[in-house]
């Protein structure tokens, strides 16, 4: 695969060269909205538990990733934790955008419950795009991007149907 850099392209929101972290990072954030939105009292604390969570998890992976590339690569340690930085930062931004509408929501005066459900829609719809986009740049024709976007949103469906399962 080519790099954006090699190429010349930007790829500020990691979308190519950090496609994975943003799932991860988007299907993060929905699971917190859909666990916390049901057990969590106020607009502040979801948030918090939001980028709470996903600060922990990438970590966790930015962790992972270093002592990875220091065992598999023997890369310094700095070299190691350099890359990692690198490839991990869209997990971790990734949780920007839902928390985003969560408070724009919030702010337009919908209630927790309201408000999480838009925040939720809104990581479904993210997923939906990010599959079909790959599916796009993986050259597939008109429905297998269908499939692919259908895949994504599945995934996100999913995490709604534990947040009805746990209300």
């Amino acid at each position: 695969m080519t790099s954006p850099r090699s190429t010349g392209r930007r790829d500020p929101l990691g979308l190519v060269t950090g496609g994975e972290g943003m799932i991860t990072g988007t299907v993060v954030s929905a699971a917190v909205i859909a666990y916390g939105g049901n057990t969590i009292d106020s607009i502040a604390k979801l948030t918090a538990a939001i980028l709470g969570t996903v600060a922990v998890y990438w970590l966790a992976h930015l962790h992972a990733v270093t002592i990875g590339s220091s065992l598999t690569h023997r890369h310094h340690p700095l070299k190691a934790m350099r890359r990692a930085l690198a490839e991990t930062w869209p997990i971790a931004g990734a949780s920007v955008m839902p928390v985003v509408v969560l408070l724009v929501s919030a702010l337009l005066g919908a209630d927790l419950r309201t408000a999480a459900w838009t925040a939720l829609l809104a990581t479904i719809a993210l997923l939906t795009a990010y599959s079909y986009l790959a599916g796009a740049r993986g050259g597939l024709d008109t429905w297998g991007r269908i499939a692919s976007a259908a895949a994504g949103a599945a995934l996100g469906i999913l995490v709604a149907l534990l947040k009805v399962a746990l209300h």
